[in-house]
């Protein structure tokens, strides 16, 4: 079996909730309340942007292949310039 992805990227768990991008918000109506404001205190170092990301923003990402116990696997393919605000 072939890899699907690149990196390997550990999602931490923050104090704080970082912002999320308004146009994802959109995305997340269909989330239970609890689940979103769970997932808004969470992050990872983003291997392709070169900084801390929130979990939500990496989730849309079109790199991102799934998330394994609590580690997110990436593709690290360039990203256009609308998904890198």
């Amino acid at each position: 079996m072939a890899e699907d992805h690149k990196y390997e990227v550990l999602v931490k768990r923050l104090d704080k909730p970082l912002k999320v991008p308004r146009e994802l918000s959109k995305k997340l109506s269909g989330l239970s309340s609890r689940l979103l404001s769970r997932m808004k205190r969470e992050a990872v170092d983003c291997p392709v942007m070169g900084k801390e990301v929130p979990f939500l923003q990496c989730y849309f990402c079109p790199n991102f292949v799934r998330r394994v116990m609590g580690v997110v696997h990436c593709r690290g393919l360039p990203l256009s310039e609308e998904h890198e605000a």
